[in-house]
């Protein structure tokens, strides 16, 4: 599985639709049991959301509603022109709506969803992930609730680590410095080997340097929001940063934060995103290290066959994970990936939405989300991801991550791709202190727009 979360192409554009077709964002409609002969639709993004779970959502409300449940999947690239589209027709808006962490705050702040405040304690109230349930407020009102979390830890390759006789690192500096010694030793003599592959324009794993150092993206001051690229600990963390790209990473300028583990893996096929069953190259290890969202593991192993299928088997004596340290030796703040869910204000029936939405809060299916390996929403409930190693760095991570910053144009900023060009420029060695007051100056007037 893997996780993508995307910007908006144009916020102006976005808000002047969604405003003009949705209804105040506020609504009654009590959760509702009686739907015989109603259908509501939900959005689901990406392959997440497992089959098992779809079906489990769809049987339980229909016994408890008598009405059917349509689940569409959507995908992550292209989602947000698409929500903007949907969520602004009177007559044809999904119901209830996946929407990524980072897109819940422009969607929000538009009114395209139903306020939900009256649900908030019923559905886990304080128990839910509040960094998630920040992200969908406005106005001291809730719009969305956390659906699933993610964490982001790092992978490496345990054999290469012992051959370059690199311990594993208790601070952020140790882990740079280490990268950087496997890089120089590269004990294989592998070509173009990177310590530690992370792409130059993959600011989603990039900024835990900046927030390891106390540095942020943006911050609210005096009611408006400022980009902050060039405080004095975020041009700390960028120059950490920066070093790793010159002296620990090969991956290219243009490089995203799109399957790393091709690189870790000791062979893999890449094949054309548009067409599976069309081969485009190969790849053999050539990282020691990569960092990505807790589910890669299933992408992370030897290559073997079960069931007359290929599968990647996770093999302890190659493959490892620890979660990134910071300065002071604890998690590293880093990006949290995953979703929030809510109602979308055109919604024809939004009392039948509010009791899907108790479903999917309910113990059991947020018990299921865990087993599935998704961080569950309510926090009681995390033990249900298990005890194994994946599931300890997943919450250990998870402990100090950090959202992009809940300001109403942050989606701008994302479907720009402001900051892939800015952090390409810090990769390749641009001045980090004047690229960082120059795009400050970029992200700035976009933050605050609504409309």
């Amino acid at each position: 599985m893997k996780r993508k979360l995307v910007g908006l192409a144009a916020l102006a554009t976005a808000s002047a639709l969604v405003l003009a077709g949705c209804a105040s964002g506020s609504g009654g409609g009590g959760a509702s049991t009686d739907g015989k002969g109603k259908t509501i639709t939900m959005w689901v993004n990406g392959g997440d959301t497992p089959d098992e779970l779809r079906a489990y959502l769809k049987k339980e409300f229909k016994k408890e509603t008598g009405a059917e449940l349509k689940i569409e999947q959507q995908d992550w690239t292209g989602l947000v022109p698409k929500l903007t589209t949907a969520l602004a027709d009177k007559k044809n808006s999904p119901d209830v709506v996946e929407v990524g962490n980072t897109q819940s705050p422009t969607f929000t702040n538009v009114g395209a969803f139903l306020d939900i405040s009256d649900m908030y304690k019923e559905l886990g109230g304080e128990d839910l992930l509040q960094s998630f349930v920040d992200v969908g407020v406005a106005d001291g009102k809730n719009y969305t609730l956390p659906y699933y979390f993610g964490s982001r830890y790092m992978f490496y390759r345990t054999d290469v680590w012992k051959e370059a006789g690199v311990d594993l690192p208790k601070t952020l500096d140790e882990f740079n410095q280490a990268v950087v010694t496997i890089t120089e030793k590269n004990p294989r003599a592998i070509k173009d080997f990177s310590g530690f592959f992370i792409g130059g324009q993959d600011w989603r794993n990039g900024v835990s340097w900046v927030f390891a150092n106390g540095g942020d993206l943006a911050k609210l001051k005096d009611g408006k929001w400022e980009s902050t690229l060039s405080d004095p600990d975020s041009i700390k963390g960028l120059e950490q940063l920066q070093m790793i790209d010159e002296k620990a990473s090969m991956a290219p300028a243009d490089a995203k934060d799109e399957s790393p583990w091709l690189y870790l893996n000791d062979s893999d096929v890449i094949t054309d995103p548009d067409d599976p069953d069309k081969v485009t190259g190969t790849t053999a290890l050539s990282a020691a290290t990569i960092m990505a969202p807790a589910w890669a593991h299933w992408s992370i192993g030897d290559l073997v066959e079960k069931d007359g299928k290929q599968v990647r088997e996770w093999n302890d004596a190659k493959f490892g994970i620890f979660v990134l340290p910071g300065n002071d030796g604890k998690p590293a703040p880093v990006f949290a990936g995953g979703s929030n869910i809510g109602i979308s204000a055109n919604s024809k029936e939004p009392g039948l939405s509010k009791t899907l939405l108790k479903i999917i809060f309910s113990p059991e299916y947020q018990k299921m989300l865990g087993k599935a390996g998704l961080g569950p929403a309510n926090q009681k409930y995390v033990s249900s991801l298990g005890d194994d190693e994946f599931a300890k760095a997943l919450i250990e991570s998870a402990s100090n991550s950090k959202l992009t910053p809940a300001a109403p144009g942050w989606a701008t900023v994302e479907g720009k791709q402001i900051l892939e060009e800015f952090f390409s420029k810090i990769a390749q060695g641009g001045d980090v202190a004047s690229l960082a007051k120059e795009y400050d100056a970029k992200i700035t007037p976009l933050l605050n727009l609504k409309s």
